[in-house]
């Protein structure tokens, strides 16, 4: 998944990610323009991240027949039914898989192993690209040292909170475990009519940062066998400290055992949640869902244990070229959607950031209290979970979601819990090999 489904923070990069790229909305470095007169590219591209994607597509494709003479068919796809439709064309071959499409990060493994991808190390690195690019979203969609495709753009969680309860009441942003518990506890005694830091126990990427905040992972991959390392001292001390919030200190109500982010969401839209674990995506859309919030909110990075940023997961999708007809044609698209002004255009339109550091880093650089911390969270603490297509198995089936909910419930200790989902992640795993 790329399971960022989106909302938005307006973010101006085009100087940033310009400098990826021509004017003419391809890289000016790696090659000039394919000869494609006569061809047709297939693409498919996912509904929902740009509210208004076909003006883009059309400039694009416009631009790209322009550039090569080729023709582009672009088709929209739905991330409910898009997998299955992946794998159903992978089986049929070079004439049933698109030529480019978008392919969320945690789906990057699974496509790569059947050989559906095509490797474009080589070319990302003959275009210059290499070095430029987000470490974490490089590593999403790399996979035995070899790349599938170019990152398109990104999201990442850090915290959200009320910057006016904040001041009312004397608070500082938390920067260390201990100061998160401790502004929680505050808040909740102060404003009994909000709820301080929601513990959602369905929400696999607000748990996961505790995880890695405590010096532990979701799994280790050792002499390429995945293992399960949830229940490791490590992984379980976050574990305990995110759940505690809600057990111990009472910070979260228990109505918030099942809660999604979207339900979150519309807690905090509605003016009852002080602080909470978000996407960059979110504080323009709580705004414009509530314009009472305007100039209310800010945010920061989710803080580690001791301090510092933790790792949080950063999603996204990547453009991916498959094994095709038309494969030298489909990475000079690729290349033209992920750098210059169309990389900068898409950016802007939909919300997220782009994939490039140069890009993350001007938008840092702008200083806008509702984006440069997420920048810095993407930059600094960006996380994948495990590449491999097990993992998609173990979050189909709420394997750590189950894990928090169980705790929260009392139903098992934290140790019991976590030794319960390593036991389903390593069935998982041993199920794939």
């Amino acid at each position: 998944m790329r399971k960022i489904v989106i909302g938005a923070v307006a973010v101006a990069m085009t100087m940033g990610l310009a400098a990826c790229g021509s004017d003419d909305g391809g890289s000016d470095k790696g090659g000039s323009a394919l000869d494609g007169k006569g061809k047709t590219l297939k693409v498919w591209i996912m509904e929902g991240t740009n509210p208004n994607a076909k003006p883009f597509f059309d400039e694009l494709n416009a631009a790209f027949e322009k550039k090569t003479g080729a023709k582009v068919k672009v088709e929209f796809q739905q991330w409910k039914s898009a997998q299955t439709k992946f794998t159903t064309a992978i089986e049929g071959g070079a004439d049933q898989v698109p030529d480019v499409a978008e392919v969320g990060t945690t789906w990057v493994p699974q496509f790569a192993k059947t050989g559906a991808l095509v490797d474009v190390t080589g070319e990302v690195k003959e275009a210059g690209l290499d070095s430029d690019l987000v470490e974490g979203l490089k590593d999403a969609g790399t996979l035995d040292g070899k790349q599938y495709g170019m990152p398109w753009y990104a999201g990442v969680r850090s915290i959200v909170y009320r910057k006016d309860i904040f001041e009312k009441h004397g608070l500082k942003a938390p920067t260390t475990w201990a100061e998160l518990e401790a502004t929680a506890k505050t808040l909740q005694k102060e404003e009994p009519g909000m709820i301080a830091f929601p513990v959602a126990g369905g929400a696999e990427m607000f748990a996961a940062p505790f995880v890695w905040g405590g010096g532990g992972q979701l799994a280790v991959e050792e002499g390429g066998t995945w293992k399960s390392a949830i229940n490791s001292p490590e992984s379980v001390k976050g574990i305990e400290f995110y759940t505690g919030l809600a057990t111990k200190d009472k910070v979260s109500p228990a109505k918030a055992t099942t809660w999604t982010e979207a339900e979150v969401k519309d807690e905090f839209v509605k003016g009852k949640v002080a602080m909470t674990i978000s996407g960059n995506w979110t504080p323009k859309a709580f705004i414009e869902a509530n314009k009472d919030l305007d100039g209310k909110l800010a945010a920061i990075p989710i803080p580690g244990e001791t301090g510092g940023v933790s790792k949080s997961f950063l999603g996204g999708s990547y453009l991916s070229t498959f094994n095709g007809h038309n494969k030298e044609l489909a990475w000079e698209y690729v290349k033209m959607a992920t750098t210059g002004e169309f990389a900068a255009k898409w950016a802007e339109q939909t919300n997220y950031f782009p994939g490039t550091n140069s890009g993350v880093q001007a938008i840092a650089d702008k200083k806008d209290p509702l984006v440069e911390p997420f920048a810095k969270q993407m930059i600094e603490g960006g996380a994948t979970v495990p590449k491999t297509p097990a993992y998609g198995e173990i979050q189909a089936t709420q394997v750590v979601t189950k894990m928090v909910q169980s705790i929260l419930k009392g139903e098992a200790s934290v140790q019991e819990a976590a030794d319960k989902a390593a036991e389903e992640m390593d069935a998982a795993f041993a199920k794939s090999e």
